[in-house]
């Protein structure tokens, strides 16, 4: 089995090699940066299995990288910040983050969340065929998986981030089902209150660019205790 490739952002030589020597030790091939910089031209030359990043590094501020860079090629990435406040945390999820950290972290942990995540991805590119399609229909709208591209009923198209292409995509392979909060997190992170609310962050994200309404829903629908469901009807489209 190949291995898989971690790059590692963090501008703190010291805690870079130890998170470094954790994944090493695990099996994982690792390539650690201390700048955006530095790490945005690596990702120009070969695509990581899975990232770790600190958010506050001395050329910028990773969010950015976070939503448009790894969000864009669809990485994995796994967030290690001293931002604690739940505040931080949700958005850095919602920004499209798989898992949130907080330093200081236990460097076994981390291996832990990081093979949990990239087993989690295996089983997402092994599903069955139909997550393969590209483009469908929906109450007038369409959402093409293929260019990240959501396009609303009076023609007008916006991007999709890749977390939200990923949530739109579950509801619109199980229309009228209810999916459970587990099975959505199954996308995104491990179970906790914390990572449960951000389920919740994300499907309000979601529910805006549908120019939808948790009070009046007419697309995804909450079913208090169980999950939501998705409830027009779903055609795909060539």
């Amino acid at each position: 089995m190949n291995q898989k490739i971690i790059y590692i952002l963090e501008d703190d030589a010291d805690v870079r090699a130890l998170y470094a020597r954790e994944l090493k030790a695990h099996g994982f091939l690792i390539s650690p940066f201390g700048t955006i910089a530095d790490f945005d031209k690596a990702l120009e030359t070969d695509a990581p299995d899975l990232c770790i990043i600190d958010l506050s590094l001395p050329d910028g501020d990773a969010l950015t990288l976070l939503r448009d860079t790894l969000g864009e090629m669809d990485i994995p990435t796994i967030v290690v910040s001293g931002r604690g406040a739940l505040g931080d945390r949700v958005l850095g999820l919602d920004f499209g983050a798989d898992d949130y950290l907080v330093k200081p972290v236990n460097t076994i942990e981390l291996a832990a969340r990081a093979r949990s995540l990239l087993r989690r991805m295996d089983k997402i590119s092994a599903a069955a065929p139909n997550t393969e399609l590209e483009k469908v229909g929906f109450a007038n709208w369409q959402a093409d998986f293929s260019t990240l591209e959501l396009t609303s009923p009076d023609g007008s198209c916006e991007p999709m981030s890749a977390a939200d292409a990923r949530l739109l995509k579950a509801f619109v392979l199980s229309p009228g089902k209810v999916l459970s909060r587990e099975r959505l997190m199954d996308l995104y992170n491990d179970e906790s209150d914390a990572f449960d609310r951000s389920i919740d962050a994300q499907v309000s994200r979601l529910r805006k660019k549908l120019q939808d309404t948790a009070k009046n829903p007419k697309l995804i629908r909450t079913v208090y205790g169980a999950g939501y469901v998705f409830t027009p009807q779903v055609d795909q489209l060539n």
